[in-house]
């Protein structure tokens, strides 16, 4: 089984910078950071897998990085030149079994979810 708790969201200006943390209980294989804005459908943002392979949504590459940490078992989103359409609860998500290297960005995917954290960008 495997527990994760989502920290570091809050409210920024248009072009700040978060750095989301992602605290995870158990072996975790792919995981990845999904972000839902109200009424609309959850969305891949970027995922990471074991060995360090990521993957982006298109919204967000050259703008977040995603990392992780396995001693510590903790994932990371640095999220810089953030826009307002970048504003939605963000869940963190993993798998504990994987594939491959390469992380898929789909929710159906993940079995393992966060309660997620809040990031509100201004204008």
């Amino acid at each position: 089984q495997v527990q994760l708790v989502e920290s570091g969201g809050g409210s920024v200006q248009s072009g700040g910078s978060l750095r989301l943390s992602c605290a995870a209980s158990g072996y975790t294989y792919y995981m990845g950071w999904f972000r839902q804005a109200p009424g609309k459908e959850r969305e891949g943002v970027a995922t990471i897998g074991r060995s360090g392979s990521t993957r982006y949504a298109d919204s967000v590459t050259g703008r977040f990085t995603i990392s992780r940490d396995n001693a510590k078992n903790t994932l990371y989103l640095l999220m810089n030149s953030l826009k307002p359409e970048d504003t939605a609860m963000y869940y963190c998500a993993a798998t504990s079994r994987g594939w491959g290297a390469f992380p898929p960005l789909l929710t159906s995917d993940y079995n393992y979810w966060g309660q997620g954290t809040q990031v509100t960008v201004s204008s």
